[in-house]
């Protein structure tokens, strides 16, 4: 593959899942600015906002390379449940999400910076909360800090008893899927 890998995010659970997978990458930010202003759920808007995230790093790279631009999304009954804005809203969230299901998807897109051309995947994964205690809403907040996180919390740090079941990919829900990744990176392998 000829040209630079780029994750446009400063997701240290994205990078560590790039490491994983032996891959030889750089982190550049990207400087989008996400709109919050919609919170009815549609794949064209989080592929969007991943799109978007990848393509305002265009600019700042100066070799040929293929940028990865993803977003995760926590959605309950279509409303999009976005990173908290302090422990409030991160209680509200959660108190939410508690004793019922939700969709996670991530929308990852690669563009190649020379040409423009791009591939796009969405993955989606489901998760169970059990019935949380504001007690056990409180313990999490505090301990954890999930305010950078879509819809309040990881899944990968939640303590045992908050978490009933999940399906589909595990590190959609953590944050981006390595199976989607490589299903997108043989568009571009040479």
């Amino acid at each position: 593959m000829a040209g630079k890998i780029i994750l446009a995010s400063s997701s240290p659970r994205r990078a560590n899942i790039l490491k994983k997978l032996n891959m030889d990458f750089k982190i550049v930010p990207s400087p989008y600015i996400e709109d919050h202003t919609t919170t009815v759920f549609s794949y064209d808007f989080v592929e969007n906002l991943a799109f978007n995230k990848a393509k305002a790093v265009i600019p700042l790279v100066k070799e040929p390379s293929f940028i990865i631009g993803a977003d995760t999304v926590v959605v309950l009954d279509n409303e999009i449940l976005g990173k908290p804005d302090g422990y409030n809203g991160a209680f509200e969230m959660l108190k939410k999400l508690s004793g019922k299901t939700h969709i996670v998807v991530t929308s990852i897109v690669i563009i190649n910076s020379v040409t423009g051309e791009f591939k796009k995947h969405s993955t989606t994964s489901h998760v169970t909360f059990k019935a949380l205690s504001d007690e056990q809403i409180k313990y999490y907040i505090e301990n954890f800090k999930p305010f950078d996180k879509a819809g309040s919390y990881g899944i990968q740090e939640m303590p045992e008893g908050y978490i009933e079941s999940y399906t589909g990919d595990l590190e959609n829900i953590i944050g981006l899927s390595s199976e989607s990744l490589k299903i997108l990176l043989k568009y571009f392998i040479n």
